[in-house]
C-alpha cells in the first residue's frame, strides 16, 4: 500500500467535506492534500496532474483570502451563519473559461506527449478543467460543481487506468461529493452583494 496515496485519500475526503460546507479550513487541508498529490503524480509521470496540484497549492492561499473577504460581506447582511456565500458567474467569465479549457487542453496535451505522458489528452483535460473549476471555487460560483463532476469522473478513469487504486477511490468519492455539493450550495446559497 502506498502511504502517500492513502494520505491524499484521507486529506482529500476531509477537504471535500469542508468544501461542501464552505469552511475556510478547507484551504489549509488543501495545502497538505496538494503536496501529497504532487508527490504521487510526479512519481507516476503524470506531469499535468502534478502541475495541477501545484496550482491547487497556490490557489489555497488565494482562496483563503477570497473566502474570508466574502464571508465578511455576508456577515454584514442578515443571513444565517451557515449560509453558503455565492457570487454570480459572469457570461464573460464563462466564455473565457470555455476558450481556456479547449485551447489549454490541446496545448497541454501536446506538451505532455513530448514528455511521454502515458495519458496525455486525458491528463491534460483533467488538469485544465480542474484549474478552471478551482478558480470558480475561489470565486464561489455554484457552477464550479458541474466542472468538478466532469473533471473528477475523468480523474477516476485516469487513475484506474494507471492502477492507482487509492487515488481512484478518492476521485470516485470526489465525483459523488461534487453532486452533493451542488445540491447543498443550491439549497443553502446566498448571493453576496457586489
Amino acid at each position: 500500500m502506498d502511504f502517500m496515496e492513502i494520505f491524499t485519500l484521507v486529506t482529500g475526503v476531509i477537504y471535500i467535506i469542508l468544501e461542501i460546507r464552505q469552511k475556510n479550513l478547507m484551504w489549509v487541508v488543501g495545502v497538505f492534500t496538494s503536496l501529497a498529490a504532487m508527490w504521487v503524480f510526479f512519481r507516476q509521470g503524470l506531469y499535468a496532474s502534478f502541475g495541477l496540484n501545484t496550482y491547487y497549492l497556490i490557489t489555497a492561499f488565494i482562496g483563503l483570502w477570497q473566502w474570508g473577504r466574502d464571508r465578511k460581506k455576508l456577515a454584514s447582511e442578515t443571513v444565517s451563519s451557515d449560509a453558503i456565500h455565492l457570487n454570480r458567474l459572469p457570461v464573460k467569465t464563462m466564455a473565457i473559461s470555455a476558450v481556456v479549457v479547449l485551447a489549454g487542453t490541446f496545448a497541454l496535451a501536446w506538451v505532455m506527449e513530448l514528455m511521454e505522458n502515458p495519458m496525455s489528452y486525458l491528463d491534460a483535460s483533467v488538469a485544465v478543467l480542474s484549474a478552471v473549476a478551482t478558480w470558480w471555487l475561489v470565486r464561489s460560483y455554484i457552477q464550479q460543481w458541474w466542472l468538478w463532476i466532469i473533471a473528477d469522473t475523468l480523474s477516476t478513469i485516469l487513475c484506474a487506468t494507471q492502477g492507482m487504486w487509492w487515488m481512484t477511490v478518492l476521485y470516485a468519492a470526489y465525483t459523488l461529493s461534487a453532486l452533493y455539493g451542488w445540491y447543498h450550495w443550491r439549497r443553502n446559497g446566498v448571493y453576496v452583494s457586489e
